[in-house]
């Protein structure tokens, strides 16, 4: 009688799915109505920034950092410093101590006395793992305390030993040999130019800023399609992965967020590259034709991106938040540093406005939610991702994902400026 219990559930449950999924993929605009709310206590105000009301939502939905990307155990993640990035900057701009203690809280979790990081394995040489070192960069700052200079000491070693390809880019995991990622140079090089600001001088400075600059012309030799200005989501120097275009190494598609990290990667670089050095120039002119291509595939109706930058039109791509959320911030960013002319706020601010009309809903008690996020997309592994486009448009679609709710936070404070 139990197995018959059981197959009817997993039937029941299938169905459920299927109509989930069949949903999202016709109607790319979801309603607020259908979306998830939040079983929180207190209310939020709505008279504060969008900036101030993500991040609180973010507090009460995810009480602890590591629960965020609703994880249920601690976990050294790269999302949850993210949303720690917007923290800082809310907590340096307002005071407000709620936002330092969800930060501090964070490190005395996960990083323990001997300077042991809770979860993280050197030997795996995952690039993702650097991320969350922002966060230690910030807490040691502030804090000073041992453990977390142990714990940064630990993730720099990571980078002398991150296995590389013959023009000396990283790869994104040991387990993914030969391959380079646009998500890779947003894991790792913003935490090794900040480590490299914060500790490194003279000739060690000089090799450590120029080898992350070619981790960016790397990117631009290999994974740039000249036709669109666009960025594939991956290379393979060998060619052998199946994802692989035997000629070029290139994954077959533009993914909105492998992009997205990308251009992260730029403008956060260029907050500790010193004035003087060579790359500046390079980065900004990578930073231009980026911007420029991204802009191209803008939805010309929402301000918004779809899923896969390039197939709008296609059945099943929608407009994604994660992705939508990181341009933004990368343009106004880029707008208020000066690296872009003043008329790409246009855009940005298109984009930054279809994400509050079509993709945020907002929950009695005040908490926000972002909605239509791609929970995760990747190349290779098991079971194996193919990066077909079929493949993109049916991974999960989630609300609430710090891969979008941070860049949301980063986003809003560029536009409260």
């Amino acid at each position: 009688m139990n197995f018959i219990n059981n197959h009817i559930k997993i039937y029941a449950l299938t169905a459920l799915c299927s109509g989930i999924f069949f949903s999202c993929a016709q109607k790319p605009l979801h309603t607020a109505s259908k979306e998830v709310k939040s079983e929180v206590k207190g209310k939020i105000s709505t008279t504060l920034p969008w900036s101030q009301r993500m991040l609180q939502s973010e507090i009460k939905r995810f009480p602890e950092a590591w629960m965020l990307d609703y994880n249920k155990n601690p976990k050294w993640s790269y999302p949850t410093a993210i949303v720690l990035e917007g923290a800082e900057k809310l907590y340096e701009k307002t005071g407000n101590k709620e936002y330092y203690n969800y930060i501090t809280k964070f490190g005395d979790m996960m990083v323990k006395e001997d300077g042991t990081i809770v979860s993280y394995d050197l030997s795996k040489y995952n690039i993702d793992m650097l991320n969350c070192g922002n966060v230690l960069l910030y807490l040691y700052e502030k804090e000073k305390k041992e453990k977390y200079l142990k714990a940064l000491q630990t993730l720099r070693s990571q980078i002398d030993g991150q296995p590389r390809t013959s023009e000396g880019g990283f790869w994104h995991k040991k387990i993914y040999p030969n391959q380079m990622w646009l998500d890779g140079l947003y894991m790792g090089e913003p935490f090794y130019a900040n480590y490299t600001h914060e500790f490194s001088k003279g000739a060690d400075a000089e090799k450590a800023y120029n080898d992350i600059v070619n981790q960016f012309d790397l990117i631009q030799k290999h994974l740039l399609d000249k036709k669109t200005g666009l960025l594939y989501h991956a290379w393979d120097e060998s060619k052998e992965q199946a994802w692989a275009n035997k000629e070029t190494g290139l994954s077959p598609n533009f993914w909105s967020r492998a992009m997205g990290w990308y251009g992260m990667a730029i403008v956060d670089v260029l907050d500790y590259l010193p004035q003087n050095h060579p790359g500046r120039a390079k980065l900004i002119s990578y930073l231009k034709s980026y911007t420029d291509a991204v802009i191209k595939v803008q939805d010309k109706e929402t301000g918004l991106w779809y899923q896969v930058l390039d197939k709008g039109a296609d059945k099943g791509n929608y407009l994604e938040a994660t992705g939508s959320s990181m341009f933004v911030y990368v343009m106004m960013k880029s707008v208020n540093k000066g690296y872009l002319p003043t008329s790409y706020k246009t855009y940005a601010k298109k984009g930054y406005d279809g994400i509050i009309k079509n993709l945020i809903s907002v929950d009695e008690n005040g908490v926000v939610n972002l909605n239509q996020c791609c929970a995760v997309a990747g190349l290779g592994g098991t079971p194996y991702r193919s990066g077909s486009y079929e493949y993109y448009v049916n991974e999960e679609i989630r609300s609430n994902d710090p891969k979008g709710t941070g860049p949301f936070i980063l986003a809003s404070l560029e536009f409260e400026k």
